[in-house]
């Protein structure tokens, strides 16, 4: 159980006078700016204050003016508004007066890393960083509240404070934040500081709304790809569609005549660039381009040759690593009265933002600029100062609302690097990089390719008393940062909901288990796509349950529950959902449920999903039933909304999500052959929020697993197939 916290503030976390930044510095709310306030975007002026900081998270206005600084990323997911809660929480502010911006990476490298992480991902926005945010908010109140007691000369005892304003109790006297700001920012921080106990929060736990919808739908909101700085060029660029393929040759001649072209360049090894007046010059003159790839040693990989790569991990004992053991299981399976055998298969996906990638990069000899929607700040930055060739001392990236993320704007940084390759070839003029979707879609870093191989043992009871795993496919980790596998190599994320205990641990206690992973790697670069691994896993895992069950001749509710009597807090979401959709009772004519759960990303989720199929084999998904527990919600409403845009994207996935491989490079160009799902196919979806506290689980990812196992297993209560492969377009539904 969660109770106050007594917090040691160091004078290093919270004493962050103005030497580097100057007093009154303040980054603007809707778009970050250059320092030098030499560029600014349409419309949106430099926003600066005349009041210093309380403390690096905090700046108050003489009119109240609440501004929280946010170091994590923006991307339609309510971060931002969840974080300064939390540190409004502490504050204890006037919620109406709150307004947010973003710090930049380069002024957190110069402060010694003072707001910590800028990556958002991992469903680690507010679980990540949740301390450290209400920190800064308890110390900014004390901070204010002494101000205001040293101009009375009472001591701080007697004040108390409540929506920004600081009452001496006994005199009854009062005063504002925004009238002791100033005085405030020139005192110290106090040596601990006293975290509210849950059971006193007013503002976490509540439904606020976003801070950040009404300029999204007045349109003030700035993205990157709407960026407009003065003087800026704009670049279309086009890389070799193979993977890893190199540039050979173009012929600038044929485009540098056409109207608005200023220059075509070469980009890294792999890419060519044209800069233009405006992007659709640049676009237009690209393609009009003659090129010519050196398309490398993957010119012949096929989504068959892949096929086969995984097909040969499945018998394999080259680069096989065990993710959990426990027990003796191939005993278990040789006494097992029963044993059943299924494989199953999961694609390559593109992540399909809905904003492609760009970043606007200024360079000149002595600093670089990036402005771009990034999940990772600090990445971003590196990217940046990789690309420029300066000291990443002289470099900083001001970040923008992403439209979009889904894990493909954080580890990696290509757009970044890219841009600033361009600009540095003309220096002195910001340079906006815009994607096309077919370059989007050629070069992703995409969900990885796998399939499974699950055998499981029951006895004469019906009982589940072996389980062998052998998942056979691509490792994220060996693709993007092989400094993070495990000693022995292992790529451990790959074994999410399967692990023995931790943020993935598996649902059930099974008592003789092997959890297996062979790794192979094809040329395709993988990526984190939201929800990671837990994604197929949670398919593979849930969807065998439900076959072990139905060989068992056992209720599929029923006989995960006898698997999760020791993990009670699974088994209450399962319970939940099962419970509000009426598990057990008579549905709807034709319509048939199916059941998943899982813990991941420290939460534990489940759904219940109601499904039809009718005669000619066309799936209607009615109802989806979701339960989650993230131990604390910091505001329900946008749980609700996380776990129905979660839904959209894992069905989109489940119905309509591949990428197939021909000849070196991806097949699928845009969203005509890479389709996402349509309201109308969307389900009526219900959502149970249910913190148990005491922990910080994950919102943003853990849900979107629960989607696709539990209409699989409707679709088998419906119809009587099992199916084991994704997407489901093209397969055939009709009842067996």
């Amino acid at each position: 159980m969660m109770k106050k916290q007594r917090i040691n503030v160091s004078r290093r976390d919270f004493l962050i006078r103005n030497t580097t930044l100057g007093a009154g510095f303040s980054l603007g709310l809707y778009l970050p700016v250059a320092s030098t306030a030499a560029f600014a975007a349409d419309g949106v002026a430099a926003q600066t204050s005349a009041t210093p900081e309380v403390n690096a998270w905090v700046v108050i206005e003489a009119d109240d003016t609440v501004i929280i600084r946010i170091a994590r990323s923006e991307m339609g997911q309510g971060t931002l508004t969840g974080l300064a809660q939390m540190v409004a929480e502490e504050l204890e502010c006037d919620w109406s007066k709150v307004t947010t911006e973003y710090p930049t990476p380069g002024e957190n490298l110069a402060r010694d890393k003072v707001w910590r992480s800028f990556a958002t991902g991992g469903s680690q926005g507010i679980r990540g960083s949740h301390n450290y945010v209400r920190k800064g908010g308890a110390v900014a109140r004390h901070m204010l509240i002494e101000a205001a007691a040293e101009e009375w000369n009472v001591p701080m005892a007697e004040c108390s404070v409540a929506s920004s304003v600081i009452t001496h109790v006994p005199t009854g006297r009062t005063t504002t934040y925004g009238q002791v700001a100033a005085l405030a920012a020139e005192s110290f921080p106090p040596d601990f500081i006293e975290l509210k106990d849950p059971k006193e929060w007013k503002l976490i736990g509540q439904p606020v709304k976003r801070l950040d919808t009404d300029d999204k739908l007045n349109g003030k909101q700035v993205f990157g790809a709407d960026l407009q700085l003065p003087g800026m060029l704009n670049a279309a660029i086009k890389a070799c569609p193979v993977f890893g393929g190199r540039l050979k040759s173009f012929d600038d001649a044929r485009v540098n005549k056409m109207p608005g072209v200023r220059k075509v360049v070469a980009v890294e090894e792999d890419a060519v660039a044209v800069v233009a007046d405006t992007w659709w010059q640049a676009k237009t003159a690209l393609d009009a381009l003659p090129i010519s790839w050196d398309e490398g040693p993957n010119a012949k990989v096929s989504s068959a040759s892949i096929e086969q790569m995984l097909d040969e991990g499945l018998t394999s004992r080259d680069n096989v690593f065990v993710g959990n053991q426990n027990g003796d299981v191939n005993k278990a399976l040789t006494g097992a009265v029963k044993k059943v055998e299924a494989t199953y298969r999961y694609p390559f996906q593109n992540h399909a933002t809905m904003e492609p990638m760009n970043a606007t990069a200024l360079w000149t000899e002595d600093k670089c600029e990036v402005w771009c929607p990034t999940q990772n700040g600090e990445a971003a930055l590196e990217a940046a100062a990789e690309a420029s060739g300066l000291p990443i001392s002289q470099c900083d990236v001001y970040k923008i609302h992403l439209g979009g993320g889904f894990g493909r704007r954080g580890t990696v940084q290509d757009f970044v690097n890219q841009a600033v390759a361009i600009a540095k070839q003309l220096p002195g003029r910001p340079v906006k990089l815009l994607w096309t979707r077919e370059e989007d879609m050629a070069h992703g870093r995409y969900h990885p390719i796998t399939k499974c191989k699950l055998v499981g043992g029951i006895d004469d009871e019906g009982n589940l008393t072996g389980l062998q795993v052998r998942i056979s496919g691509q490792s994220i980790l060996a693709s993007l940062r092989p400094e993070w596998l495990a000693k022995n190599g292992a790529d451990m994320v790959a074994f999410q909901g399967f692990l023995a205990d931790g943020d993935h641990a598996i649902s059930y206690s099974v008592p003789n288990l092997l959890v297996e992973h062979a790794m192979r790697n094809p040329p395709v670069p993988a990526g984190f796509w939201r929800g990671v691994n837990i994604n197929q896993n949670a398919i593979y895992m849930e969807c065998f349950i439900d076959e072990l069950a139905h060989a068992a001749g056992k209720d599929p509710l029923e006989f995960r529950r006898k698997l999760m009597v020791k993990k009670p807090l699974s088994l209450a979401v399962l319970n939940a959902v099962a419970e509000k959709a009426g598990w057990g009772k008579p549905a709807a004519k034709g319509v048939y449920r199916g059941l998943a759960v899982v813990k991941t990303f420290a939460s534990y989720v489940a759904a219940c999903a109601e499904v039809s199929v009718d005669n000619s084999g066309k799936l209607k998904v009615h109802r989806i039933v979701a339960a989650t527990d993230p131990g604390y919600a910091v505001n329900p409403q946008q749980i609700e909304a996380q776990v129905e845009g979660s839904f959209v994207y894992g069905l989109s996935a489940l119905l309509y999500g591949e990428c197939t491989i021909k000849d070196g490079a991806v097949e699928q160009t845009n969203f005509h052959d890479y389709p996402s799902m349509l309201i109308e196919e969307m389900p009526r979806v219900e959502v149970i929020v249910m913190p148990s506290g005491g922990f910080w689980g994950g919102i943003g990812e853990p849900t979107i697993a629960v989607a696709a196992p539990a209409v699989l297993n409707a679709i088998f209560a419906a119809t009587g197939k099992r199916i084991r492969q994704l997407p489901l377009k093209g397969i055939d539904l009709r009842a067996a």
